[in-house]
């Protein structure tokens, strides 16, 4: 029987990408987003309703698959929004909504989905964290912190889940080319702002990262490699050099001496 996989937020960039390879290799994938409806083009996959965000939306979702299947052996939990922002001018409102997107809906999927997987003793969880949830990024401060904290969370669950065959990843994507860039929240530039010449280079920089970003795919082959594993690892980094390297060396070097090189990257 073909595997039941979920891809939250396919409707574009690496969910897509992921959801249209899986197709190819003969899963049966529901991608989702908050509106298919606002998406007139075709994808090969099935795109349904959920705004990750809402618990309601999550439970009528879930409830929609396992009536239809009986079974979920997949979710890629991809959802996610980008905030920038310096730390004390962002709103707290606004953090709240990011770790709902990011972390707390993703996870309340997880939460309703478990018994479904421990019931046919299969299931593969894998979360689509960040390289920035490995580090605090200046004017990512908000964003870092839901995928770190999303990735964390993610080694407990695995410890706890393993003995029921079933296996919980992380994929730490760096800069790839998408559209976060127009879709993340921005705390507004504010010109009368001691923050706004930094905030606003910065903003630049994080743009031309994505522009020149890796292709999606990428990210796609290594869901469908860590599913075909019997014993996948806990997380996986995908991004260039840089970023790799970058997560070695914050292990590696003295605290300020890494936030030195950190501060030069961004020009602060």
């Amino acid at each position: 029987m073909s595997k039941i996989v979920i891809v939250t937020g396919a409707s574009s960039g690496i969910g897509n990408s992921i959801a249209t390879l899986l197709c190819k290799y003969n899963f049966t994938v529901y991608g989702t987003c908050r509106n298919p409806k606002d998406y007139k083009n075709s994808f090969d996959f099935q795109l349904l309703s959920l705004d990750i965000s809402n618990e309601k939306s999550i439970h009528l979702f879930i409830n929609k698959i396992k009536n239809k299947h009986k079974k979920i052996d997949v979710l890629i939990n991809n959802a996610g929004q980008g905030i920038t922002g310096a730390v004390e001018e962002t709103s707290i409102n606004k953090l709240r909504e990011n770790f709902e997107t990011n972390f707390f809906g993703p996870l309340k999927l997880i939460q309703l989905i478990l018994p479904i997987m421990r019931k046919n003793n299969f299931g593969k969880i894998i979360n689509i964290t960040s390289i920035g949830g490995y580090m605090g990024l200046p004017y990512r401060g908000g964003y870092s912190s839901s995928k770190g904290a999303f990735s964390l969370i993610s080694e407990s669950l695995r410890m706890e889940v393993k003995k029921f065959n079933i296996e919980v990843s992380t994929i730490a994507p760096g800069d790839f080319k998408t559209n976060i860039a127009s879709r993340r929240y921005h705390t507004p530039l504010n010109k009368g702002s001691i923050y706004s010449k930094e905030y606003e280079k910065s903003l630049e920089l994080m743009n031309l990262d994505v522009y020149k970003g890796k292709d999606p795919i990428l990210v796609a082959y290594k869901v469908i490699n860590i599913i075909n594993n019997k014993n996948p690892k806990v997380h996986y980094v995908l991004g260039s050099f840089l970023e790799k390297i970058s997560i070695f060396l914050k292990c590696i070097l003295p605290q300020k001496i890494f936030e030195k090189l950190i501060m030069i990257h961004y020009k602060l």
